[in-house]
């Protein structure tokens, strides 16, 4: 899933990123994970990403690492809800949104519906020649409390 460079100033540089537009970041991820496509996602993050993710100990480093954890996580048809963000605008090119999500997600073989409420943070940095924003770092755990 390829998008279009992000606006650019009058002098070529970018101009900051709005809230609203790095808050509409994650809906490009889960309009990804729509897609059941491992690569699809993995298309979402930055070569040398760092994945640590809700469903697994392994924190992934690589691309390969990053496919193959979504090729087991996508089994479950996620959906993911923003129930709290808060973003941080660090730069032109760089920003952090955090706080709590809940996944929707659907168990392979009995097809059980099951709600994971999380937390995340998401580091998105804009690639200098695309202009494209790309996860950079991505943590997401599973709350304490359920």
């Amino acid at each position: 899933m390829r998008t279009s460079p992000e606006p650019q100033t009058a002098a070529g540089g970018h101009r900051p990123p709005t809230e609203a537009e790095i808050r509409a970041l994650f809906a490009r991820w889960n309009d990804a994970l729509a897609t059941g496509d491992a690569e699809v996602v993995a298309d979402r993050y930055a070569a040398d990403a760092v994945l640590e993710p809700t469903q697994s100990n392994r924190i992934r480093t690589d691309r390969a690492g990053i496919v193959d954890y979504f090729e087991h996580f996508l089994t479950q048809r996620p959906t993911g809800e923003i129930d709290e963000s808060y973003v941080e605008i660090l730069g032109r090119d760089a920003a952090v949104d955090g706080g709590a999500y809940t996944f929707h997600l659907t168990d392979p073989a009995t097809g059980e519906p099951r709600d994971v409420r999380a937390r995340y943070t998401f580091v998105y940095e804009r690639d200098r020649r695309t202009g494209t924003w790309l996860i950079v770092n991505h943590h997401s755990s599973v709350m304490p409390e359920g």
